[in-house]
């Protein structure tokens, strides 16, 4: 069995080698660079992610990571994923790495992907969720201070992956794995007792494989639609988005890993709360992502399209003075901090924000779609861009703004945490309005036509 093992995996290799060289002859070998840097936190932050927490962090489970990977096609065209085992990017510490990312390599908003875990053992960043932290002024200088270095270490990273460029043959798959659960269907206190699971999930597993000239894997692009909260405890860790990095590269040694969250808003692991746990979902995610490895997938051809936006997304009508009053008296912690900061702010006469600039991003690698969101979308989401363009696209949450939830019409409707209460949470006036579904896929829809991105020929005449 293992000579045959062996021998199935070096005919594998064989046929990619060889599918590298024909990819060449035709023009279509990728240029790509590849680099990682350390970000864990040298101070006792405090940690993102749970109201409930009330202290910083004390420890490190294993290290935090951003990780760049550089994409240029046959014209020269450059395309940058930077991944990171953080919660996500508030828009102004976003807005300003991507505009120093400008600055420096001339690269704009539609070639950059700013891309986050989502994993809830990172650190708090500077005016990221701030209502739902009891922080005094000293943790609020330790997270700007911490908050600055994590800017100048992504431009820093960047750097390493522009100058680490190489010939590279790109492949594309889906995997899938199982481990995830629709929340707002099924309670964990009664998963025991359940026979089947209800509600929408998204169950694929995105991989973009990187291989060098010679066939031989160089890095995984990966991802997976599901929370990263298996841990809630005080050390630093990527959850097991980190788990599944550090277990691809210890099968494929010399290979870096890095994982993007999907449309995994109302999506848990469960069940949860152990390190055993964690560790157990990222080994099966990171045996899905070998086994698309193993399996091969399709060739990328070096050609790479952009399109970027931001759609004003309007807010429904902002609480009463009443409510506000109400819940600052008779809240719980961060909804009083909440209100109070809400009704300091009328007072004074600045105005609640209406709107919200949303990122939607498209990318065309080659013919194989790739779909990048900001905020935490629901799972509603990538179910429909793939009911539009196809089952096999890519599709991204948490990218380039982190600036609350994004709920479905049907989870607006419905309300609950993720349609209603939780922009008290992310410190937003309101929720938003009824049309944000269909604004969202609009966008999307016209930067995947800017993009070159088609849809499926079905599609077109229904």
């Amino acid at each position: 069995m293992r000579i045959n093992k062996i021998y199935a995996s070096f005919h594998i290799f064989c046929l990619i080698a060889a599918a590298v060289l024909l990819a060449s002859d035709k023009g279509d070998l990728w240029s790509v660079g590849v680099a990682r840097m350390d970000i864990t936190p040298p101070d006792s932050l405090w940690m993102a992610g749970y109201a409930a927490r009330d202290h910083a962090a004390e420890g490190t489970m294993h290290p935090l990571w951003a990780k760049a990977l550089v994409l240029q096609d046959a014209d020269g065209h450059q395309g940058l994923v930077v991944t990171t085992d953080l919660l996500g990017f508030p828009k102004k510490l976003s807005d300003d790495i991507r505009e120093t990312l400008k600055t420096t390599y001339g690269l704009d908003r539609s070639h950059i992907i700013l891309s986050s875990s989502h994993t809830h053992s990172g650190p708090v960043l500077r005016e990221a969720l701030y209502d739902i932290y009891p922080l005094d002024e000293h943790q609020k200088q330790k997270i700007n201070r911490f908050s600055d270095q994590l800017k100048y270490d992504i431009i820093r990273v960047v750097g390493l992956a522009l100058g680490d460029i190489k010939p590279a043959q790109l492949t594309a798959a889906n995997g899938v794995v199982r481990f995830q659960v629709n929340r707002r269907n099924n309670k964990a206190s009664t998963l025991k007792a359940q026979t089947a699971l209800k509600g929408p999930n998204d169950f694929a597993v995105p991989v973009l494989q990187i291989r060098h000239a010679d066939g031989s894997l160089r890095a995984v692009l990966f991802g997976y639609a599901c929370h990263a909260t298996v841990l809630n405890g005080d050390e630093w860790s990527g959850d097991y988005p980190g788990f599944a990095q550090i277990e691809i590269e210890r099968n494929f040694p010399g290979v870096t890993a890095l994982f993007f969250q999907g449309c995994g808003a109302d999506l848990n692991p469960l069940p949860r709360r152990t390190i055993g746990l964690a560790r157990q979902y990222g080994r099966e995610l990171a045996a899905a992502v070998e086994n698309v490895v193993d399996s091969g997938g399709e060739v990328v051809p070096a050609e790479l399209q952009m399109a970027y936006e931001e759609v004003d997304l309007a807010f429904a009508d902002p609480p009463s003075l009443e409510s506000l009053q109400r819940l600052g008296v008779s809240g719980n912690d961060y909804q009083k901090r909440w209100a109070v900061r809400m009704l300091r702010a009328i007072e004074n006469g600045d105005l609640l924000a209406s709107s919200w600039p949303y990122p939607v991003q498209v990318w065309n690698l080659g013919g194989q779609a790739l779909f990048a969101l900001g905020g935490e979308v629901v799972v509603d989401y990538v179910i429909q861009l793939k009911r539009l363009f196809g089952q096999d696209v890519f599709v991204m949450a948490y990218a380039n703004d982190v600036m609350g939830y994004i709920p479905s019409t049907r989870v607006l409707r419905e309300g609950g945490y993720e349609g209603l209460t939780s922009q008290i949470v992310y410190g937003l006036p309101a929720a938003w309005q009824a049309d944000i579904e269909t604004r969202i896929l609009a966008t999307a829809i016209n930067l995947a036509k800017e993009a070159g991105v088609e849809m499926p020929q079905e599609k077109l005449v229904e």
